[in-house]
């Protein structure tokens, strides 16, 4: 399947798995459909399993995005906790598509925890709550760390309820835009199929301790992290040059700024030096450079001081400072700057995930899980940009369920290739407006824009909708039914208008003053952060036999 077609099946509205091997333009893909969504105006949430990851989206990791943090185990208790938190509230109204990137490194347990949260939220039966899902992934790339006592049990998340109840439709992208070299890409492929014959290890085995051709020293990939930084830091201090300092700066909460620092992979305190080894960590085609791209610091500006790079394919550029940035619904919630660069005498397997080498220097002695060698191979564009310091045939396994699932995710997708093929274009048109107003978002037509099949020429604030059924007497189940919202967002809306023009009329929805009363009294027992919450007030009304919703307390907490 090519990109294109992946692409017109996802605009479908359908539950997506999006796979493919390394350098297929997994993320490139998702980008694009990201921005299809934002220009039709529906709220997406965007988000990896990894922070490295996250950031090639400007997203969140997918554990901070729905609440489950480092959670093993997610029971009523846990997620009547989560539900006193109002930005998981705010969060889940607005979303209508779910992003998960790099869903190989997620374990199955993990994600039946999101799909458990995001039915609790948008208080919905259905998979993830009624979301379009998009997992998106590669299941001979890097594993999910497997928990104690799970030695039989890979974790992935395909063999989780969660992935079975989805029942993702399955896109297998054909494309390569990384590997330029017929004799490493067959080699790629092998390991892929399980495969692997006598000449394609003779080949790999030809790469150790092979000198490389380009001037550039290599990228040393290390399947450990011990001693990378330090191999940089002497590299650097081996350089009888004047050393510039580039100190990161950052807007937004503490919390969501450090989340970015870890996951960016740029330095808080950049140095470098005039003959340092760089290589940049940003995409910016339209500067000449991505992720992965190698060269040599040769100055810095005279105004502004900004390094400038000679690549490893001759072109010269300035790099300033770039924003890795956390996104929501369109708005920068936290953000970071520095210039896109890191010292690229040595990195670890794991942080290279995502990147394209011209060459690299690769241990794979001490290889120790399912995918390693595969992912740092896979990095490089050509066999001879690869050196291998040594080599461990261990290295290149592969789970043996992920080569028997993936010949299955092969079928699948060409069988939908073939399905989809069969639309005609009025229908593919039909099918895509349909998902589009479904899902609140607008469809441009002439100078005008369509929404929810009428025509708005402003975009009204979701509460003021919610306050003029309000204004007319509707009830939250009926407020609800119109806007094909769920009845918590409702009542969210309603705490909202309340608060904002407390002149509103709500006494049609006033609960049974016994209900008023009830939580009068427990919220004035309450003491210190407890005070207001609504998990304690509902654990003691359960205990005292009353059976009432987090909607009806926060009803009834509005007439009080």
């Amino acid at each position: 399947m090519t990109q294109e077609q992946a692409f017109q099946i996802m605009k479908t509205g359908v539950n997506i798995y999006l796979t493919g091997s390394a350098g297929s333009g997994k993320t490139y893909l998702l980008n694009k459909y990201i921005s299809y969504l934002q220009s039709h105006d529906i709220p997406v949430a965007v988000t990896a399993s990894t922070g490295i990851a996250a950031t090639h989206m400007n997203g969140m990791t997918i554990h901070s995005w729905s609440g489950i943090g480092i959670k093993n185990f997610l029971g009523e208790k846990e997620l009547e906790q989560l539900e006193d938190k109002k930005y998981l509230w705010k969060r889940f109204e607005k979303a209508r598509v779910l992003i998960i990137d790099e869903v190989s490194m997620l374990h199955g347990s993990q994600l039946e925890m999101v799909e458990k949260v995001c039915r609790r939220f948008k208080r919905n039966d259905k998979s993830f709550g009624g979301l379009q899902v998009i997992l998106s992934g590669d299941f001979f790339q890097l594993p999910p760390i497997s928990k104690i006592n799970e030695e039989n049990e890979s974790g992935m998340v395909f063999a989780s309820k969660s992935w079975q109840i989805l029942n993702p439709a399955i896109c297998y992208i054909e494309e390569q835009h990384r590997q330029e070299d017929d004799t490493l890409l067959e080699i790629l492929n092998t390991i892929r199929s399980g495969e692997m014959q006598e000449k394609h290890y003779e080949l790999l085995r030809s790469r150790i301790g092979a000198k490389l051709k380009s001037d550039a020293k290599a990228t040393k990939l290390y399947t450990h992290n011990i001693n990378v930084d330090d191999i940089n830091n002497i590299e650097l201090s081996l350089i009888n040059n004047e050393e510039r300092i580039s100190i990161m700066t950052s807007t937004g909460p503490e919390p969501l700024v450090e989340i970015l620092k870890k996951s960016c992979l740029a330095h808080e305190k950049l140095k470098l030096k005039v003959g340092a080894e760089i290589m940049c960590i940003k995409n910016n085609f339209e500067n000449g450079y991505v992720n992965g791209s190698r060269g040599k610091i040769i100055g810095f500006e005279k105004e502004g001081g900004n390094p400038i790079i000679e690549l490893y394919n001759g072109r010269k550029i300035s790099l300033k400072p770039e924003i890795w940035a956390i996104e929501e619904d369109g708005k920068v919630k936290a953000s970071v700057s520095q210039i896109p660069l890191r010292l690229a005498w040595a990195i670890t397997i794991h942080k290279s995930q995502g990147m394209s080498l011209d060459n690299a220097e690769i241990d794979l002695t001490k290889s120790f899980s399912y995918g390693m060698g595969y992912v740092a191979l896979s990095r490089v564009r050509t066999l001879e940009g690869i050196s291998l310091v040594g080599f461990n045939a261990e290295a290149l396994r592969v789970d043996p369920k992920v080569l028997e699932f993936d010949q299955d995710l092969k079928n699948q997708s060409f069988q939908n290739e073939l399905l989809f093929k069969k639309l005609k274009n009025d229908e593919q048109k039909k099918l895509e407006e349909d998902f589009i107003l479904k899902l609140g978002g607008t469809i441009i037509s002439g100078n005008k824009k369509i929404k929810n099949k009428r025509i708005v020429e402003t975009k009204v604030p979701t509460i003021l909708i919610t306050k003029e059924l309000l204004d007319k007497g509707y009830s939250v189940k009926e407020i609800a039914k119109e806007r094909n919202l769920t009845q918590g967002t409702i009542t969210h809306h309603i705490e909202e208008i309340v608060s904002q023009y407390p002149e509103t009329n709500i006494v049609h929805i006033r609960p049974q003053q016994k209900h008023i009363d009830l939580v009068k009294t427990i919220n004035k027992k309450l003491k210190g952060d407890e005070i207001g919450r609504l998990n304690p007030i509902k654990l003691i009304l359960e205990k005292e036999g009353y059976k009432m919703s987090f909607e009806e307390i926060r009803i009834a907490k509005l007439f009080i």
